[in-house]
């Protein structure tokens, strides 16, 4: 084991992940942190699956997190966690939003068959806790809704990813990054809403 800490960020296109990525990063590289990341997939489809590994620590080498060591996984939506459950190690936390957005495979069979049933938050939580995983969740969307600015939806989730036991990045790292990576303009409400979120994980026992 490289002793470091690994994490894979998803969700759908258009919700920011390769920023959370990014402002991982360079929290990273202005820390001096060792850092490897690979994008997995969907990245270029709106609402498609975007998958990212990032791995954090002095001996990390290889992009990809070997499976069921991951520390933590954060999603900004709440049925992609569990297509990438399997890089959670034992112990580890899921930390991820509220917000479904079931497949339009899913959402067309219910247009053909009013019987059809769509997956709701209730199931997926159900999953995770008959598999004995921690979890973290946290109403993201309507957090960034509140604040008047929707799109802060991943510095929300980014927030309660940086209150994971053994996250090795100092929240000031991360601000630092966010204010020099965000639009002109947005500083404030990103790091508002990476607060936010943090306030909220550390709330949730």
């Amino acid at each position: 084991m490289d002793g470091g800490f690994s994490f894979p960020l998803c969700g759908v296109g258009g919700q920011g992940i390769v920023l959370m990525s990014k402002v991982i990063g360079t929290a990273c590289a202005a820390t001096g942190s060792n850092a490897v990341t690979g994008e997995q997939h969907g990245l270029s489809q709106r609402s498609g699956s975007i998958s990212i590994h990032f791995r954090i620590g002095p001996g990390v080498t290889s992009p990809l997190i070997p499976l069921a060591t991951a520390e933590a996984i954060v999603s900004l939506e709440a049925l992609e966690c569990l297509r990438v459950i399997e890089y959670l190690k034992p112990g580890g936390t899921v930390f991820t939003s509220t917000l479904v957005m079931n497949p339009v495979t899913s959402t067309a069979l219910r247009v053909r068959d009013a019987a059809a049933r769509c997956w709701t938050f209730g199931d997926v939580q159900e999953r995770l806790a008959g598999a004995g995983i921690g979890l973290k969740a946290l109403d993201a969307r309507v957090m960034a809704r509140k604040m008047g600015f929707p799109v802060v939806e991943n510095m929300v989730m980014l927030g309660a990813l940086s209150t994971a036991a053994g996250f090795p990045l100092a929240p000031g790292a991360i601000e630092e990054a966010i204010a020099g990576l965000v639009p002109a303009g947005t500083a404030a409400i990103n790091t508002s809403a990476f607060q936010a979120g943090r306030s909220a994980a550390e709330g949730i026992n």
